[in-house]
Order: C-alpha cells, then structure tokens, then sequence
C-alpha cells in the first residue's frame, strides 16, 4: 500500500492539516461549503452545539449540531483553485490515516452542498430566485489536471458548447459535469430552478465583464445566452462549481452547488443586500441535507 509522503500531504504538528487546520475526527459527514469565511460565523448561530472553530486564511470551519445533524461548515474562499485545496483535505481528512499516511480500507463519502451566491443569465433565473446547478460548465481547467476526467464528464455536452460559443480561447476548454442526483432531488424538492451553470474562472474578463481591459470575445455572453443543447440552457455564472462536482465525482463524494441570484446580467442589474435571500437558501439547505 502507498505511503503518501509528507511533502504530498502537509500536517501540522498538532495534527492538523495544512490549509483547513481540521483533524480528522472533527470532520461531519455532512459538509456545508461557503465563500465568505464570515457566513461560516452566522450559520454557526443557527446550531444547537458547536464542536470546534477553526479559522485560516480564508478557511473558517465549525462543526456543530443541528436538528440531531452533525454537520461541518466550511468557507472556501474564491474561485476553483481553493475548491481544489478544500476538496482534496477534506477527502483527506475523511479517507487518509494520518499517522500512517495510508489511504484507509473503509471508505468515508462525503455529502457537500455548496451554498453561493451567482448572476443570471436568463430570465427565469431572476435576482432573489435560488438555481441548483444540475450540471456544471468549468472554464476553470482544474478537473484536467487529475486521471480519468473523461468518465465524468458530458463530452457530447462540451464538443456542442465548443461549436456554439465558437470558443476562442486558445488553451484551454469549457468541461462538463453533474451533480449527484440524488442529492440534487433531496435538497431542491422541485422548489428550486434547475440549473446548467458556468463556473468562471475569473469575475471579470472571464464572466464578460470589461472595465479598461478590452475582451478576447465581447459577444460570448450572448452567444453563452443563446446556447441549446437538448433543450438545456445555461442559466447563471458563479465560480466554483465544476471543480467541486468533478472532484467530488472522482472522489466518490456527493455534491451540489446552488445559489442566490443576486444579479442580472442581461438585465445589467445587481442586489447588493442580498444577505437576507441568501440565509433563506442556508436554512433550507440545513433542513434538506
């Protein structure tokens, strides 16, 4: 059995590992993802019991209880690239021997909601509306970077966004994947719009937002609106949940990303108080996962 070398798997002295500064044991099953470390702070307000508060860098993490629920909530800052330090300590935490450094026998799968905030891109994904990402479009690149990508992916999916975006951007190309659908159907219950979101990698340029720098491909965010596949379309950007699928997906985890629209972006319009719609997409995940 492979031993995982120290500069592979970073643990502190304490135990700890090295982003998260979690141990093991004090992993739930259940895991609620965020961006904003400080979310991380007002949904512990809602638990009955609180384990650990654990806070580096960008990474806030309590476990608690809620409702007989152990549950762990974790920010994760922005963007794919932090998705990819959360999701493999975490698979870490639950799956490795820390004193061994041996992958465990037993496996331990994980069930990850991610709860995020988004622009729309069609109007039924209107400001104040909730989108679970059904599947996930990543302009990220991270899912490339690990075997046996193509098993999870839609390829079919991606060669049809490749011909219809008319893609331009040498490099790199828009990849494919789905949430667990079980976990889907068990946190929307039908009362959430079922989404085909972008993860972005980038807010600006990325998203086809131009301050002073002049884009590659101004007209993409009309063609991403126009796009159709099988009666799909893309409904909204945010920035993190094609890595968080694909990685979970390989992994063996179960996750879903969804979000509050909190902008327009065909009708050019923002919410920015939108903390208030955001808690009530948080306390229905709470009571769904």
């Amino acid at each position: 059995m492979r031993t995982i070398a120290p500069s592979e798997l970073i643990i502190h002295p304490d135990g700890t590992i090295f982003h998260l500064h979690l141990k093991p044991e004090q992993l739930a099953d259940k895991v609620i993802l965020v961006g904003d470390p400080d979310r991380v702070t007002t949904i512990a307000k809602l638990l009955s019991s609180i384990e650990c508060d654990v806070q580096s860098r960008e990474f806030h993490a309590v476990t608690g209880f809620y409702q007989n629920k152990r549950i762990t909530v974790v920010s994760h800052g922005i963007g794919c690239d932090n998705i990819d330090i959360v999701l493999n300590e975490l698979d870490a935490l639950a799956n490795i021997n820390f004193e061994t450094r041996q992958v465990n026998k037993l496996f331990r799968q994980l069930t990850l909601v991610r709860i995020g905030t988004s622009g729309g891109l069609q109007p039924e994904a209107s400001i104040g509306s909730y989108v679970a990402a059904k599947k996930s479009i990543g302009f990220d690149g991270v899912l490339y970077f690990y075997e046996n990508s193509e098993k999870v992916r839609d390829l079919t999916m991606e060669q049809a966004l490749l011909d219809q975006l008319d893609w331009k951007q040498k490099g790199i190309k828009p990849y494919v994947v789905a949430s667990d659908p079980t976990l889907f159907e068990q946190i929307t219950q039908n009362e959430m719009i079922e989404g085909y979101t972008i993860a972005a990698n980038g807010f600006y340029g990325p998203q086809g937002r131009e301050l002073r720098l002049p884009l590659l491909d101004p007209s993409l965010n009309k063609k991403i609106e126009s796009f159709r596949y099988e009666g799909i379309k893309i409904t909204n950007y945010e920035m993190e949940s094609s890595a968080l699928a694909g990685l979970s997906l390989l992994l063996g985890h179960r996750a879903v990303t969804v979000c509050c629209i909190i902008a327009g972006r065909v009708a050019l319009q923002a919410n920015t108080n939108y903390q208030a719609g955001v808690m009530g997409l948080v306390q229905k995940v709470l009571e769904r996962i």
